[in-house]
């Protein structure tokens, strides 16, 4: 245990045994021995997957977002920003997705907590339009092999890190390497077989552009143009998007679960094109069982709706 995590436990004792006099829950982790075992938080729940699978046993894994979240505007707990501060490893995203987390990510850094940035690790595309033109794309995950590096590096810094076997990191990062090898290979045998000039993108904010340039894909538009949901389109934005869907012959938009797909929809409905609007798992995981409870069964529903909406 290191000496900052000490010297809180220590300061906080006698609330700690306040709290779990009222509340009979064990400072444990889910497994009931976390106190045990280094502690590793991560930002969102896609990078919590990808730790989860290299980490194992090694260490207690704690992910901030919660399924089904956006990982643009979700926050946390004084409890849970608290706990990051006792983090062996702290991994994010970086590239400005975490919006809403990032000045807690900041303090823990300030505070001495070591952390590793996933965007640090590849390297970024900019966004080519919109109000984001310019600004680093945070979606990497899209792109597989971009993934690959964000393993490789996170292994280094696990295996750096005080109470874990790095043999034990090693070993399990080289098995989920593989993984995602055989993700990209499926990847690129289902979208090969759509036709060239049906390779075109439309979404309900920028999302695809890791996943556009990787397999040859052209971004048409989107319905917020920008790179966070937590903009909002002008109607002049609308109408430029439905010139676009129109000169193009797009006939399926696609709209990410996590957020309401009203704007999507309405464009669909009511902007004289006939299109249909397909929701894909593509900025937080599901539950467990719906398609999308881990990173790789997430992108391998999404290559398959993708390859099937755009198909002849």
């Amino acid at each position: 245990m290191s000496a900052r995590r000490s010297v809180r436990a220590a300061v906080g004792l006698a609330l700690s045994v306040t709290f779990l006099a009222l509340t009979g829950c064990a400072s444990e982790g889910a497994d009931g021995d976390g106190a045990d075992r280094p502690l590793v938080v991560v930002s969102t729940n896609i990078l919590g997957d990808v730790v989860g699978e290299i980490v194992g046993d090694e260490a207690e894994v704690v992910v901030l977002m919660q399924r089904d979240a956006d990982p643009h505007s979700f926050q946390i707990s004084a409890r849970e920003a608290a706990r990051i501060l006792d983090a062996d490893l702290i991994v994010s995203n970086g590239l400005g997705l975490e919006e809403g987390l990032q000045q807690n990510l900041d303090a823990a850094t300030t505070d001495g907590v070591r952390s590793i940035t996933a965007g640090e690790l590849i390297d970024p595309l900019e966004y080519s339009a919109g109000d984001a033109a310019g600004a680093p794309d945070p979606h990497f995950w899209t792109d597989p092999a971009r993934m690959i590096d964000v393993v490789e590096g996170v292994a280094r810094e696990l295996e750096d890190t005080d109470g874990i076997d790095g043999a034990a990191i090693a070993d399990n990062a080289a098995a989920y390497l593989t993984q995602l090898e055989a993700l990209d290979a499926e990847m690129t045998a289902a979208f090969s077989a759509i036709p060239a000039e049906r390779r075109q993108l439309v979404t309900n904010h920028h999302v695809f552009g890791y996943l556009a340039a990787r397999f040859d894909f052209t971004v048409i538009g989107a319905v917020i143009p920008g790179g966070t949901t937590l903009a909002a389109p002008s109607a002049s934005d609308l109408d430029d998007l439905v010139s676009a869907i129109e000169k193009a012959g797009v006939t399926t938009i696609f709209a990410d679960s996590s957020q309401p797909d009203r704007l999507v929809q309405v464009l669909a409905d009511e902007a004289s094109i006939d299109v249909d609007v397909v929701a894909l798992f593509t900025e937080s995981l599901g539950e467990p069982g719906g398609g999308a409870g881990t990173y790789l069964q997430m992108m391998r529903s999404n290559t398959e709706l993708i390859a099937t909406g755009l198909s002849p």
